[in-house]
């Protein structure tokens, strides 16, 4: 896919995350019955269901898609509406509000909390793990991909591969432990009520808005010095995270698995920050010390299963370049990536 050709503005950007393959109709033939995305409002959720309704259309197949959040923002909800989705406000922390969900044999958990976590530990304790819990009671029998994080894995040596789906988890700081606390959550309900489940452990998502890219990119145009202090990180094209996302529903199992979501390169915040300046036209400078360690994933397992992602790293870099040059409006909503003790 050439990134570039969807760089006009937002609408067509969206067009690109929700573009489906064939691989995603595929599996929309193979599904039987509708699907709940649940965090629907999120950063990845409204692309995510919108690829969705376009794969069940394009498979000929009448399933709904059923988009349930908090929509404290109401134009997303308008906006879901407006494609296709059923919207429906839902509170996961109320257990009464969880239980007037429909039945739908598939699910998409993407709700949870990470920024700002340090300032109210209790409720990102809460989001991440009684939430997990309040679903899993609701739907014991449903296909349930979970999203996870690559924080639940220990900082390895940049020199390695990155973490395996077999390595232990040793998450640092409340909020990863949180992670593996709601990857707990669903993996007891997964033993005890046989309920298939996927762990979706994803690291880094760009989507030209937000990401470890893009963080990248804004830090070297506005002359600030970009942190190293985590000096090498993972990134995937949102698109292909999505398209990963639809189809680990046919992956679920009983006892849950997990699954590291993210692209086939180790990339360097240096080489990265050397990128952008070359095309921006701008030295980038630098703050922190390497340590020698990062967060990295390996995800052989993703993409000898599922296929490598469509978008390289080279042209993700290239399109936010792009985008970050023509002023395209960003979430401000920052990865934290050179965080290294947790404290997001």
């Amino acid at each position: 896919m050439d990134l570039l050709d969807y760089l006009v503005d937002e609408a067509t950007l969206e067009d690109a995350l929700s573009t489906p393959t064939e691989d995603d109709i595929a599996c929309c033939r193979r599904l039987d019955g509708d699907v709940l995305v649940l965090g629907a409002a999120g950063k990845m959720g409204p692309s995510l269901v919108r690829r969705i309704i376009r794969s069940f259309a394009a498979a000929g197949a009448g399933h709904r898609v059923v988009a349930a959040s908090r929509f404290s923002d109401a134009s997303v909800r308008h906006a879901l509406d407006a494609c296709g989705a059923k919207t429906l406000a839902v509170d996961l922390l109320d257990p009464s509000s969880v239980e007037s969900l429909p039945d739908c044999p598939h699910v998409l958990f993407l709700a949870g909390r990470k920024f700002g976590s340090t300032d109210d530990t209790s409720l990102t304790w809460a989001i991440n793990t009684i939430a997990p819990a309040h679903v899993a009671r609701r739907f014991p029998r449903s296909r349930i991909v979970v999203f996870s994080t690559g924080n639940v894995y220990s900082f390895v040596p940049v020199s390695s591969r990155g973490s395996i789906e077999t390595d232990a988890p040793s998450p640092r700081g409340e909020y990863a432990q949180s992670c593996l606390g709601r990857e707990r959550v669903f993996e007891y309900y997964s033993r005890h009520e046989g309920t298939p489940v996927l762990l979706f452990r994803l690291n880094y998502a760009v989507d030209l808005r937000y990401g470890v890219l893009v963080d990248i990119a804004g830090a070297v145009r506005s002359g600030r010095p970009v942190d190293r202090s985590v000096s090498h990180f993972n990134a995937i094209w949102q698109g292909d995270a999505n398209s990963y996302a639809l189809r680990a529903l046919e992956g679920c199992s009983s006892p849950a698995r997990a699954l590291n979501v993210t692209g086939p390169d180790k990339l360097s915040v240096t080489d990265v920050a050397a990128f952008f300046g070359d095309r921006f036209g701008i030295t980038p400078t630098f703050k922190g010390q390497a340590s020698g360690e990062a967060l990295l994933s390996d995800a052989t397992v993703c993409h000898e299963w599922l296929g490598r992602p469509r978008v390289s790293s080279a042209a993700l870099m290239e399109a936010v370049a792009v985008w970050v040059e023509r002023g395209g409006r960003t979430l401000d909503k920052r990865t934290h990536f050179e965080v290294a003790d947790g404290k997001f």
